[in-house]
């Protein structure tokens, strides 16, 4: 298995790039950096994780929906590696919820994002893809493209009331959950 990777922390300069797209996504390098990413990700309580996090500014996203200590009600969805991802909003309703990055530990905000969205991407094998999501799956989407546009949940936040402390934070969900 390859060894995780440091995850690039707020006001590292990569987090702040614009990705490069993959041209050649059997290329040994993107497989090197996918098998990097995923034992990155399976090292965290992440549900996702970008490229740019692991110090590589090219456009590969791990999308990998699962109940963590940091995302306790997260619907399950297996790991799905997306090359080149895009997306189109299928409803301008947008929901403001709860982010929070591996990139800014100890901090949680309300982003808005959009529900629903039509997700393209080249998978692993150079097949293109394409599928809808919704929810909290098409938030984590949102917020990993956002890395490969050097931009963070941060970024997205309307208010700064709406940012707080992970201690707060999961106050303030232990509260909110139903019984």
């Amino acid at each position: 298995m390859t060894a995780a990777s440091e995850i690039a922390q707020l006001g590292n300069p990569v987090l702040r790039q614009y990705a490069e797209a993959v041209v050649d996504v059997q290329a040994s390098e993107i497989r090197d950096i996918i098998a990097t990413m995923q034992s990155s990700l399976a090292a965290t309580s992440g549900v996702g994780i970008a490229a740019p996090q692991i110090g590589i500014a090219k456009q590969i996203i791990i999308i990998a929906s699962r109940p963590t200590p940091r995302y306790p009600l997260a619907p399950l969805m297996e790991p799905t590696v997306m090359i080149n991802p895009d997306f189109d909003v299928l409803t301008d309703n947008q929901e403001k919820d709860w982010e929070g990055c591996l990139s800014i530990p100890g901090i949680r905000a309300l982003v808005p994002r959009y529900r629903d969205i039509r997700v393209h991407y080249t998978d692993p094998c150079g097949a293109l893809e394409d599928m809808q999501l919704s929810g909290f799956v098409a938030r984590i989407f949102q917020h990993e493209v956002d890395h490969l546009e050097g931009k963070t949940y941060l970024d997205r936040v309307e208010n700064n009331v709406d940012i707080v402390a992970e201690s707060e934070f999961f106050k303030l969900i232990a509260t909110t959950k139903a019984p």
